[in-house]
């Protein structure tokens, strides 16, 4: 198996990639550990692009979850600008503004430590509350690093993302299904690309994601997609999900996951969407505040019957669409990598 170098970044490295990145350096703190180069402590280094920071880290732990199935976020906050991402909300307990990216810069660090200790393989997941290859990843390179010790110790990985920049890793990732399991996850809500690139303004478009998914396929590895949220009074209509779902099944996804046709709003999402539909839908604010008051669930006026076009159609096309059983499988390894697993111990 290929091998896998760890090691800390210099100074000069981190500067050399914000720079590469397009970020302008806007502060560094005085500590005398530069003269060794190594970022000391917290927040020691502030990057800037187009309004958003990014900030460097050292991390206490990056695994979260345990009997089977382990989570990992190596960055927090997202630069991808989504009007309606559920991660702003204030329960999450952000200390951060979400643009500013905490860049955990020990993730492979961490993750080595705790998978070589671990009897046990499993499935990781990865890019449920900040996407893994947002655009910090393309010179940080963190989540390759990660990626490679997942191939090094021999588990599966579970990524999910809205970005094409997966392709830099696809093979790795390919390695990864080879010997354990890989699955890919990708969010699509919007067809028309004008819209696409309103709602999810900093990241590319629906139909370059499904172009994503069918690299995916060319390579053997399986995928998932997430169709939501979808938006009412937006893209809630039939013409945007039918769209998406024919993508997908040219596509041969594994799976689709839509829990119901509408989002979710809670304090700090809510607040940073309804600015967005001020800008871009006047008057749509006030529709949903008429319409769903201050709920947390907000469904489309025609879930009952989007939500029954989508699961007839993945019906029709043998395609998984219960949520429970995409979750058990994108969490599960293949029998036979656990039985291996079990007597190498």
């Amino acid at each position: 198996m290929p091998r896998c170098s760890l090691r800390k970044y210099t100074i000069s490295e981190i500067i050399n990639a914000i720079i590469r990145s397009g970020f302008r350096l806007e502060r560094f703190d005085e500590h005398p550990a530069w003269e060794n180069e190594r970022l000391p402590g917290e927040f020691t280094a502030i990057a800037v692009k187009d309004g958003g920071n990014m900030h460097f880290v050292d991390a206490k732990g990056l695994l979260t979850g345990g009997k089977g199935r382990y989570g990992m976020n190596i960055y927090r906050g997202c630069s991808h600008g989504c009007v309606y991402c559920d991660s702003r909300s204030r329960c999450y307990q952000f200390t951060h503004a979400f643009e500013d990216i905490e860049v955990k810069r020990n993730a492979p660090e961490l993750l080595e430590q705790a998978l070589k200790s671990k009897r046990q393989k499993a499935m990781i997941g990865t890019g449920s509350m900040s996407d893994p290859y947002m655009h910090c990843e393309e010179e940080l390179g963190l989540t390759r690093r990660c990626l490679e010790i997942i191939r090094k110790y021999g588990f599966g990985a579970a990524v999910q993302t809205k970005s094409d920049r997966i392709l830099r890793d696809i093979d790795l990732l390919e390695e990864i299904n080879r010997t354990a399991r890989c699955v890919v996850q990708m969010t699509l809500t919007t067809w028309d690309d004008e819209l696409c690139g309103i709602l999810e303004p900093n990241v590319c478009n629906t139909k370059r994601r499904v172009e994503v998914l069918e690299e995916m396929r060319k390579r053997g590895i399986p995928t998932v997609v997430w169709m939501t949220p979808i938006l009412p009074f937006i893209n809630d209509t039939e013409e945007n999900v039918t769209a998406i779902l024919e993508a997908c099944a040219r596509a041969r996804v594994k799976g689709i996951i839509c829990f119901d046709m509408g989002l979710t709003l809670r304090e700090g999402d809510r607040e940073y969407y309804y600015q967005a539909l001020d800008r871009h839908f006047p008057g749509l604010k006030e529709r949903y505040i008429r319409t769903y008051g201050n709920a947390y669930e907000v469904p489309s006026p025609d879930s009952e019957r989007l939500m029954a076009l989508f699961r007839s159609f993945c019906r029709e096309h043998g395609i998984m669409h219960r949520p429970e059983e995409c979750f058990e499988y994108m969490g599960s390894l293949p029998e036979k990598f656990e039985q291996i697993s079990f007597l190498d111990g």
